[in-house]
């Protein structure tokens, strides 16, 4: 891979710092990979109406699907807090694209987990 696991790491830390979250305070943010070596980032951004919240590794998906790219090889997530697991509807959502996408996480640069979209989503919805 062109782009190592900790540069993209790295991305989404520094994304993270756009992430607007008022009421729960814990900030994410994303780095998404497409195989044409474009990157993309995401930020959780809240709203007081909860469920009209929207995840980092969504907002990442979402830039990207708009720009044409439909091809994803890994995806970095960060919080304030370290490492960010990926919520249910995220794994859900992203495995539309990719279930052999890397998914990187940890406290630090130096402490990433690496798994596979399909490790921790073994039996994802589709049609």
């Amino acid at each position: 891979m062109a782009l190592e696991y900790k540069e993209l790491y790295r991305i989404a830390r520094e994304a993270r710092e756009n992430a607007y979250a008022p009421y729960s305070r814990f900030r994410v943010g994303a780095a998404l990979l497409t195989r044409t070596g474009r990157v993309f980032t995401g930020v959780n951004v809240e709203n007081a109406s909860y469920g009209a919240a929207i995840c980092a590794e969504r907002t990442a998906c979402v830039k990207a699907v708009s720009e044409g790219e439909r091809d994803f090889t890994a995806i970095a997530t960060v919080s304030d807090r370290g490492a960010a697991p990926m919520c249910g509807i995220c794994r859900q959502f992203l495995s539309e694209f990719s279930t052999e996408m890397k998914v990187i996480t940890g406290d630090d640069e130096e402490h990433l987990e690496v798994k596979t979209l399909a490790e921790l989503l073994p039996e994802n919805f589709t049609l």
